[in-house]
């Protein structure tokens, strides 16, 4: 059987975690940016962003014992980055700004940077500049 992740995988080696770690940073940066800390979607995205890195660290450190509870967890975790991406489409839809679609030219563009790049401090060096009107 082919393993997903091989037994001996760290789980802060994978680029799963390492990018959910960027999202959770930015997701906390966005949330004391543009959310009302008095709002539930304010812990409900923070905590989405936890529950999808927490999970990937939690899956791949059961994977030792179960390695089906470990791809239960790794689903939970995409479960909750999926929510988590739900409440950024809703929080431009009721303030008024463009949700990009999946082809667009602007969605082709930060995956490419996603892809070059995993540090959350770049990510937030770019929310500094990029003012949201």
């Amino acid at each position: 059987m082919n393993r997903i992740i091989d037994s001996n995988t760290n789980y802060s080696d994978l680029l799963c975690y390492k990018k959910t770690v960027v999202i959770y940073d930015i997701t906390h940066h966005f949330c004391k940016r543009f959310v009302e800390p008095r709002d539930r979607t304010y812990d409900q995205m923070i905590q989405a962003a936890r529950s999808g890195k927490q999970n990937i660290v939690e899956g791949t450190i059961d994977k030792a014992s179960s390695y089906e509870m470990c791809l239960k967890l790794l689903n939970v975790a995409r479960g909750s980055l999926k929510e988590l991406l739900e409440d950024y489409k809703d929080y431009l839809r009721v303030n008024g700004h463009k949700v990009w679609s999946a082809d667009s030219v602007e969605v082709r563009t930060m995956r490419r940077i996603g892809i070059e790049n995993s540090d959350p401090e770049y990510f937030l060096s770019l929310a500094r500049v990029v003012q949201i009107a």
